[in-house]
């Protein structure tokens, strides 16, 4: 979240989740440095490893096994994670340009981006995948891996490159492809290359073992769809064509003004990029041209203490380290099975020993970046007032639900107001005001603010602007014009301007597909994040409400729930990654197209801090009407069972539970509060096939969960 006793004045931004930005993030997290704010950019939520690479393509391990989880090491480092890619920097401006959204302004940044090995070969693009970046080829193997077991495409593999990593992916996939799988690797040179002569002897004798073949000095001319040209040698049948042929600099770097060396960026001893005190480069996206190297992750990885140092250290003013690399390294070589080599100085031994040795330095390596150290939390003082010890002892409070308070609390306030009058429809009660307007047809008004539970600025607006826009999406009108409300934290002017910037982009595009403006509003400094918005809209005809549901009513659900549990286990370093991600994504997208869809729906509403279960009720009690919920229907976000079911819960569950009167069996999921949830509707069962259908057609879903019958507003889960 974006709280912090002192005042921000520093962008940090780490372009890149490789090796030695996940060991700063894990550092960082352990010492923050008061008044930095830091910003990762990648292109996912997670990173592969690559030591752990050709054994999960082996299939010794799972992909969970190999990746880091740079969503939950941002978390405890306080960093905020952009999932988008790098496509540019632009050095007089500060500023690194993305793919698919605004540039990201910084006073100090770092580049760790790894390299490729995509080549410039006639049909490599359509029909080949590169081996780096790896997590593209290993999806890639993934669904090939599939294919083959089905039937579908032949056990034929062709690997461009004849050193160390393609003769040890050569070895891995061989492994894995069932018996009389043909692998072949195309090598432009008279031998292996990378290692020396004992070592090269080793590799190619065990590559004979598992029927490994190797074309020496053989050029490739073209790719195709089934197998691979050469010039004056038989064509290479392939199935799946992998380049691992060398390491080329991601091509972007060519655009920028950069010092490069053969596309590589050029860094000195203190890592930071010749000529600019604020630009850091490292790992194999580096080139240091005062202690050249080969292309290896050890480097990385030793480098990644003086990096933290270094990064610091230009933050703040203070004295830089210098980086001195190692002549030579300890090279750990998968051999296929569950067997390795050992290579330094020209010696070279191997066996199921080494093995064990290297799985043991790979795990003890990811454990260090997924066992996070808890930092402790700072004593209560004596002599505080009754209640205080076990508010602060309880789990921290929920942003993923906006903080609400429960709907029993919040009921009895809202029954003490005035009923409506005058041009007033409706007041509070339902999701918006309804006003009658002079000149006919009606306008809805509604108010809501989330508190960040996210750290990025953007996407905690984004998703605070289709939140309060439900409101108006759920009473069937179209929405209008919006006032905002931002509260920032204490930041000094410059990071005032590049946050509002970054906000009011993201916001203009979501009410922009919404067809409404944002015609002003209101900004004020606090404790932490918190965006709001006030939203009109307007409706021809009589707003829906939720008290139009008929008995036979089928009631359709157009998102998962689940976001309360998975915003939860976020703040407490428990969720996964992917997940989080693949949720915020869905909460961060308008749902206009199905609003349009559902316009002709008995009653509606939008499913969020009260949880599906108490939204299922209001329609049920207004509509006096039972609702019947079926559990194996309703859809669930990723990952939120497995952790509802370990006891994970959003703080409002609790009370949502107890506000709910169900009949019958209970689900902690159907209590969880929701932000930017789903629009609930009730339609008759002669539209339901229709309506889904319409869904559909515009790239929306809609679950039908349940269905309303004859009764008196209970709720029974099936």
């Amino acid at each position: 979240m974006l709280r912090s006793d002192v005042p921000l004045t520093r962008d940090l931004v780490l372009v890149g989740g490789g090796h030695a930005h996940a060991l700063v993030l894990r550092m960082w997290g352990m010492n923050p440095m008061p008044g930095a704010r830091v910003t990762v950019i990648n292109p996912g939520p997670t990173a592969p490893y690559t030591g752990m690479l050709p054994g999960h393509i082996a299939g010794h391990y799972q992909r969970d096994d190999l990746e880091i989880d740079l969503v939950k090491i941002c978390q405890h480092a306080g960093a905020r994670l952009i999932v988008d890619r790098a496509v540019g920097i632009d050095r007089g401006r500060r500023e690194v340009l993305l793919a698919g959204r605004e540039p990201v302004a910084y006073d100090v940044a770092s580049i760790d981006i790894g390299i490729t090995a995509q080549m410039d070969l006639p049909g490599f693009a359509e029909h080949a995948i590169a081996a780096k970046p790896l997590d593209e080829y290993a999806a890639r193997w993934r669904g090939f891996l599939e294919q083959v077991g089905r039937g579908q495409k032949a056990a034929q593999v062709a690997v461009i490159g004849g050193g160390v990593a393609g003769c040890e992916l050569a070895m891995a996939m061989s492994h894995a492809l069932p018996d009389g799988a043909a692998v072949t690797v195309i090598e432009a040179g008279p031998q292996i290359s990378g290692v020396a002569d004992k070592a090269r002897g080793l590799l190619a004798a065990q590559m004979e073992r598992l029927g490994v073949s190797v074309r020496y000095n053989a050029k490739v001319t073209q790719i195709e769809a089934a197998r691979v040209v050469l010039d004056a040698q038989d064509p290479v049948p392939a199935a799946l064509c992998v380049g691992a042929a060398g390491a080329f600099p991601h091509g972007w770097l060519a655009q920028t003004d950069l010092p490069l060396h053969d596309g590589f960026i050029e860094v000195g001893p203190d890592l930071g990029v010749l000529g600019d005190d604020h630009l850091f480069a490292v790992g194999d996206c580096a080139h240091m041209g005062f202690a050249p190297r080969p292309k290896a992750g050890v480097f990385a990885v030793r480098a990644a203490p003086v990096l933290h140092r270094n990064l610091r250290a230009a933050l703040s003013g203070g004295v830089r380290k210098v980086f001195n690399p190692q002549k030579d390294y300890l090279k750990l070589i998968s051999l296929g099975g569950k067997s390795a080599m050992a290579e330094k100085f020209g010696y070279a031994v191997k066996g199921p020993l080494l093995w064990r040795w290297k799985n043991r330095i790979d795990r003890a390596f990811m454990d260090r970046l997924s066992d996070l150290p808890v930092m402790a939390r700072v004593p209560v003082a004596a002599g505080v007032a009754t209640g205080v010890r076990e508010l602060l002892d309880a789990k921290p409070m929920c942003g993923g639900c906006g903080a609400k308070v429960g709907s029993g609390v919040l009921g009895g306030v809202l029954a003490a107001l005035p009923k409506a009058k005058g041009d007033v429809v409706a007041g509070a009660g339902d999701d918006a005001a309804i006003l009658r307007m002079k000149g006919g047809g009606f306008q809805v008004i509604s108010t809501d603010h989330l508190r960040g539970f996210i750290a990025d600025p953007a996407l905690m607006a984004r998703i605070a602007a289709v939140h309060a826009l439900g409101d108006v999406w759920a009473m069937g009108a179209v929405p209008q014009i919006a006032l905002a409300s931002y509260i920032l934290p204490q930041m000094s002017v410059t990071l005032q301007t590049r946050t509002l910037a970054e906000i009011s982009a993201a916001v203009a595009d979501v009410f922009r597909i919404a067809g409404a403006q944002v015609v002003g509003g209101h900004t004020t400094m606090g404790a932490e994040l918190t965006v709001g918005f006030t939203v009109t809209g307007t409706c021809e005809q009589m707003p829906i409400t939720v008290a139009g549901g008929k008995a036979g009513d089928a009631l359709i659900l157009t998102r998962p729930i689940g976001s309360g549990v998975l915003m939860a286990a976020l703040m407490q370093g428990l969720a996964g990654g992917r997940d989080v991600t693949r949720a915020l994504e869905v909460m961060a997208t308008p749902q206009h197209q199905e609003a349009k869809i559902l316009s002709g729906a008995h009653a509606m509403t939008d499913v969020t801090g009260f949880g599906l279960a108490g939204h299922v009720q209001a329609i049920a009690r207004a509509s006096g009407v039972d609702a019947v919920l079926r559990l194996a229907d309703i859809p669930i976000y990723e990952g939120a069972r497995t952790l509802s079911d370990a006891g994970v819960a959003s703080t409002l569950m609790p009370s949502n539970r107890a506000d709910a009167a169900m009949m019958g069996r209970d689900d902690p999921l159907i209590y969880d509060p929701q932000t930017a949830g789903g629009l609930l509707v009730a339609v008759p069962q002669d539209a339901v096939q229709g309506v889904l259908k319409a869904l559909a057609k515009k790239g929306c879903t809609g679950h039908v969960i349940g269905a309303l019958e004859a009764g008196t507003g209970k709720v029974r889960l099936s």
